[in-house]
């Protein structure tokens, strides 16, 4: 071998040129398998993406079954008159529907500028947007730059709104594609038009109120056709942030945002100069503050929309066969039109005497109603109210009742007790309230329609909806009232009798044997049914109940329509309105109205119809009516009532009387002075008045409720004309002894009493 130096180098040299071939062999096949590699990846990541992105896609919700318009609407409650009374809102309901053509082309215009400005332009997504917001974030660090389009947000507000509060970055990330993904779709389903319709009258414009209608009439007191450009722009404002932007509590940041949308519009072209300088002019803000310090925001329900709501939940149940979660949503978030039988003028009237405490007992009292929870000091707790209070005090012999004369009196006995109970290292949370007292209630109907024209649930302020209603909910026993409906219609319809039947108040015993006792002291002897109406005798009504029988007289009530009756009121004592559970103010009026309406009942209607929200008539509240008694009979106590309030003839309810329209009425005062009623009709309207405690106390003063019904019903009739009440065919007269009831001879007190032809007496009084 040849190991010279020339050689060796020449050897060197070989060797070193094939490590360098292979060196690059190896490079390039590495380099090929990583460019595979990489592109292997790329395709099974592109792959990933497209399945991932189109199984999102996929799950989106179909739009074909979506319906993208705004849900939940405010229900408007109408009076007999047809104007507006109040709106019935819950929560994410406040919202009033308005077309696009019936809104001003600038109020569009201002939402498009602000949140929009490409809305014409794109197809769903706004790309130049997306990449605004992008760099924009790039440059600021923050990415809180929206690139949402209309489209997007009605989307978000409307199908996605179980989402809105969802913090999870995937899932974010999957509403946002499927979001994009149904904007493109929807624009290609709707108009442009169609969109912005639904947008503005799906949007948050704060203060409770949902689209721009809502908002207009809350902020402007005015539809959203009135709106101007510079108040078109304080509603846009609002949108980014509903609370910081809401104009009534922070006007400023509302005008910071107003001044961009205006700017924006003159630069899209939607306004000239002129009109934007105009609108930067307008001194807007200081006009909805003094809209808004006179606009009545209370939000309490009156006693009628209290007793009106269960109503429309009950017709909704019955008729259209709604559950009740059903029928709660329809009436709270179906955007129904309500029209009721209100009188807005006489429920004025009924507010205002209510209030005028000149018409009730000069002495007032308070009936307390107490709460107290105790936490002990080892963590325990303990809770008390006004019934362990009044036990309380009762085994400690003292004489308590909850009716206080002040209130420093009610907080020296709750002082006393807490006393008794509370230990060292306890803590207390309490609620004390006060209702003034005594109470009353009424309510005034329309005999010829039933429709219901105004009640009054009680006296003093009302802080609450849905709270006590002593006209509708509260049952009191009827006393005397009873004695016309459970007694003398029967015996005047279909027992033989007439108002010159007569029977002897004289002492007279239940059949227990429990003595029946007259209001008056003394007996008036041999008295007639008329006498007995007029004078609410109790032995003589007692006495001709048990001649027709106790059952009879309560089918007759049940006719009437009262619902709170039971089989063991089928008693003597039903006469006199002993009854297990009383009646309400609102069936007792009905039953009177019955009356006045010639024997025919019609159900309390608070209603005529329910309109939902496209306008067709959900319910037409057809009265439902029952024959009670023949028109004959109603004429006969409707005047043998004319008396009750004469004076001259020993009438209970003269208090009652005005002389501008005939009036006919029954009192009613149960034992131990407890509850006091006047029932009365004119031929235009019937009214009952109740007053009491509310708790079963004795009152002082037991005529404040017939100067409420004279008062009331006075003001009332005063610009109607003064009618009769009519005599129906079948009706005669004949000249009879006022005491006896038989014919009267030339010695007899004589009156001409009214009878249904046939049932006039034919003999002669003997006893004079």
């Amino acid at each position: 071998m040849n190991f010279s130096v020339s050689k060796t180098q020449e050897k060197r040299k070989e060797l070193t040129a094939l490590r360098s071939k292979i060196g690059k062999k190896m490079k390039v096949t590495v380099l090929k398998i990583v460019m595979l590699a990489l592109l292997a990846v790329g395709i099974l990541g592109f792959s990933m993406f497209f399945g991932v992105a189109n199984g999102v896609i996929e799950s989106a919700p179909d739009l074909a079954t979506l319906d993208v318009a705004p849900q939940g609407y405010v229900t408007t409650v109408y009076d007999s008159a047809g104007a507006e009374t109040i709106k019935l809102v819950s929560s994410g309901a406040n919202r009033v529907y308005v077309g696009i053509d019936e809104l001003p082309e600038h109020l569009g215009q201002a939402f498009v500028a602000i949140e929009d400005e490409r809305f014409f332009e794109h197809n769903g997504i706004d790309t130049k947007g997306i990449i605004r917001a992008f760099v924009v974030g790039m440059t600021s660090g923050s990415f809180s730059e929206g690139a949402s389009t209309i489209t997007q947000q009605l989307i978000k507000n409307n199908v996605f709104e179980e989402w809105v509060s969802q913090t999870d970055f995937l899932v974010k990330l999957k509403r946002k594609v499927q979001e994009q993904y149904l904007a493109v779709q929807l624009e290609k389903k709707l108009s442009k038009e169609q969109i912005l319709e639904y947008y503005l009258n799906t949007i948050n414009l704060g203060q409770n109120t949902l689209g721009v209608q809502a908002a207009s009439q809350r902020y402007f007191n005015k539809d959203a056709s009135e709106l101007t450009i510079s108040e078109s722009a304080v509603v846009a404002a609002i949108t980014q942030n509903p609370v910081a932007n809401n104009p009534v509590t922070h006007p400023d940041t509302n005008a910071d945002r107003r001044t961009k949308v205006l700017d924006k519009m003159l630069e899209l072209g939607f306004i000239s100069e002129q009109e934007h300088a105009e609108a930067l002019a307008d001194d807007v803000y200081l006009r909805i503050q003094n809209i808004n310090d006179t606009m009545d925001s209370s939000s309490v329900y009156s006693y009628f929309v209290d007793e009106l709501t269960e109503q429309v939940m009950d017709a909704l149940m019955v008729e259209k066969g709604y559950t009740e979660t059903q029928a709660y949503n329809l009436l709270y978030r179906g955007g129904l039109s309500i029209y009721t039988t209100q009188d807005m003028a006489i429920q004025q009237i009924c507010d205002e005497e209510f209030a005028d405490s000149s018409n009730y007992p000069r002495r007032t009292r308070v009936v307390l109603s107490y709460r107290l929870t105790v936490t002990h000091a080892d963590g325990s707790v303990e809770n008390f109210s006004d019934s362990t209070m009044a036990k309380y005090f009762k085994e400690a012999g003292q004489d308590f009742s909850l009716v206080f004369s002040t209130e420093d009196a009610a907080y020296e006995a709750i002082e006393q007790y807490k006393a008794s109970i509370l230990q060292e290292g306890d803590q207390v949370a309490e609620s004390v309230n006060f209702t003034l007292q005594p109470q009353a209630s009424c309510v005034i109907m329309e005999p010829s329609t039933g429709y219901v024209k105004a009640i009054v649930g009680g006296r003093g302020e009302k802080s609450a909806s849905l709270t006590l209603n002593r006209a509708t909910n509260t049952t009191r026993q009827p006393g005397s009232t009873f004695k016309v409906l459970s007694t003398f219609t029967a015996a005047l319809n279909e027992s033989g009798m007439t108002l010159a039947t007569t029977y002897v108040d004289e002492p007279y015993s239940y059949a227990n044997g429990q003595p029946v006792r007259n209001y008056y002291s003394g007996y008036y002897g041999l008295s007639t049914i008329r006498k007995a109406i007029t004078r609410s005798m109790n032995i003589v009504t007692v006495k001709c109940l048990t001649d027709i029988s106790p059952k009879l007289g309560y089918d007759y009530l049940l006719k009437y329509g009262f619902t709170t009756l039971v089989d063991e009121d089928i008693v003597q004592s039903l006469a006199l309105g002993g009854l297990t559970n009383g009646v309400t103010n609102l069936e007792l009026t009905a039953a009177f109205s019955a009356i006045a309406n010639k024997g025919t009942y019609i159900k309390p209607i608070f209603f005529t119809k329910i309109v939902d929200h496209d306008g067709n008539v959900l319910i037409d509240n057809t009265p439902q009516t029952t024959a009670v008694m023949k028109e004959t009979t109603a004429y006969l106590l409707t005047d043998a009532m004319e008396d009750v309030l004469d004076s001259s003839l020993g009438g209970t309810g003269a208090a009652a009387r005005f002389d501008s329209m005939p009036i006919a009425g029954k009192t009613g005062t149960t034992s131990e002075d407890y509850d006091i009623w006047f029932s009365g009709f004119t031929p235009y309207y019937c009214c009952s008045v109740w007053g009491g405690y509310d708790v079963n106390t004795s009152l002082e003063d037991t005529n404040y409720h017939k100067v409420l019904w004279r008062k009331i019903m006075q003001r009332v009739h005063e610009n109607l004309e003064r009618r009769e009440f009519e005599v129906p065919e079948g009706i005669t007269t004949a000249t009879v002894c006022s005491v006896t009831g038989k014919l009267a001879r030339s010695g007899c007190p004589s009156i001409t009493e009214y009878f249904e032809e046939g049932t006039e007496p034919t003999a002669y009084c003997g006893s004079h």
